[in-house]
């Protein structure tokens, strides 16, 4: 579907060890339905060579906010899986640019709680809650870590076609622990002003349904849409995605 006017530019924050490549298959169908796309490369990921140790929150937002002066439109993030709290935060500190927030399969949590916290309380009952975090390689100075290529493609893309999940996972990189351990810090006259909609994963093996579900209970006043993929829907279905996203805006500026 044509997005109503004006046309926005959407800023497309990835989650951790991906980077801009993460969307290559989505951002076309997006620009065919008239948006602007920007997807990133967060520091320390992808091909930005910031060192791990120097990443933070700060310096996220200080990237992030240096691409909004670019841009001279109203703006809508995409935050997919560990991006979703980035997105969140930028709202927070951006709440004038930034018209809308679409979570993917995204952390939306609420202030100051990090995923970790929320990922602890159903481990206890079901260790599937833990994702991908048994199957990780960790640099000796636990810096960084990386996602084994076996575990990334039966818990990031399982539903994908064996040549898309094995060249996807061969693409993940180290990703830095200090850009992964983070919560962001919201306010309800910013963030909480900020309209919202979610896009759940239903067969998603990272961020499993139940725990986007309890994301959406915990952070409530999201618009609701579901696709039934894994934990990405820009890789498993793009087609799919697109239109949701070009609906889900549509209802944001209703």
């Amino acid at each position: 579907m044509k997005p109503s006017k004006p046309v926005f530019d959407l800023v497309m924050i990835h989650g951790a060890w991906q980077g801009s490549w993460a969307w290559a298959g989505l951002i076309p169908k997006l620009e065919a339905m008239g948006f602007r796309c920007h997807a990133v490369d967060m520091p320390g990921n992808g091909a930005d060579a910031t060192k791990p140790e120097d990443v933070s929150m700060a310096m996220y937002m200080a990237y992030l906010r240096g691409l909004l002066d670019g841009i001279d439109a109203p703006v809508i993030v995409l935050g997919h899986s560990s991006g979703g709290i980035i997105a969140s935060q930028l709202g927070e500190l951006e709440a004038g640019r930034v018209a809308g927030i679409i979570y993917i399969a995204g952390m939306m949590l609420p202030n100051g709680m990090k995923f970790a916290e929320l990922v602890a309380d159903y481990a206890k009952k079901d260790t599937a809650a833990l994702g991908v975090v048994p199957h990780l390689d960790w640099s000796k100075d636990g810096e960084t870590s990386t996602v084994k290529p076996g575990a990334a493609r039966k818990i990031f893309y399982q539903d994908c076609s064996a040549a898309k999940a094995g060249a996807a996972a061969k693409l993940l990189k180290p990703h830095p622990q200090r850009g992964r351990d983070i919560a962001a810090r919201l306010t309800k006259g910013r963030f909480g002003k900020i309209p919202r909609a979610y896009v759940e994963a239903r067969l998603d093996q990272s961020v499993l349904h139940k725990m986007q579900r309890r994301m959406q209970k915990l952070v409530p006043g999201a618009r609701r849409y579901s696709i039934n993929t894994g934990h990405a829907p820009q890789l498993a279905d793009p087609d799919g995605l697109a239109r949701i996203i070009g609906e889900a805006i549509a209802g944001l500026l209703e």
